[in-house]
């Protein structure tokens, strides 16, 4: 099975529903302007967790609460700044961070259990405690799979960048 195949319509639908809901009162789409992994931008990244998240639900028939999966995976790394940035950016920011998604979450919705145990355990175990809910665990492993995948997408687009500067270096050296 692979997991970066398209998702089904219905599952795409949903994220884009409580996604659509979120744009009017939060500054999600801020974090459009930040890169997480490689080429990937925050915004993206919190998507691909959240579609993923549903596709690994739906794949190993684990029932879970739709909406408030997506809603803390669109959250888990809700933190609005740039982390490659030292200058803004707290130190241990991989240990911090998801505290401030929270709490930055917390200023504009009122979270349930699920959405908070996302947001706050989506880290381990580089945060020791792990989460406490099935949403949280399958947010959890998609945040590390697709953190994964967009790191590598980067150096394959690094690395064909590289291969057709040395075909360009040959192709003139050969005339």
């Amino acid at each position: 099975m692979d997991l970066l195949t398209p998702l089904q319509m219905d599952q795409f639908r949903q994220v884009v529903t409580v996604l659509s809901s979120m744009y009017a009162t939060s500054r999600i789409l801020e974090n459009r302007k930040f890169i997480q992994h490689g080429s990937t931008t925050l915004f993206q990244h919190c998507r691909n967790v959240a579609l993923l998240s549903l596709k690994l639900s739906r794949m190993f028939h684990i029932p879970v609460d739709t909406k408030s999966m997506v809603r803390g995976a669109l959250l888990h790394d809700y933190y609005l700044y740039d982390w490659h940035d030292k200058s803004s950016c707290p130190p241990l920011h991989g240990y911090v961070h998801p505290a401030l998604a929270l709490a930055n979450a917390e200023k504009i919705y009122s979270l349930n259990e699920i959405e908070i145990d996302i947001i706050k355990h989506h880290m381990f175990p580089l945060t020791l405690c792990p989460p406490k809910t099935r949403e949280g665990v399958l947010v959890s492993i998609a945040d590390k799979l697709c953190s994964t995948y967009e790191t590598f997408k980067m150096n394959e687009a690094h690395l064909s960048h590289r291969r057709s500067i040395v075909s360009h270096r040959r192709a003139s050296m050969i005339r």
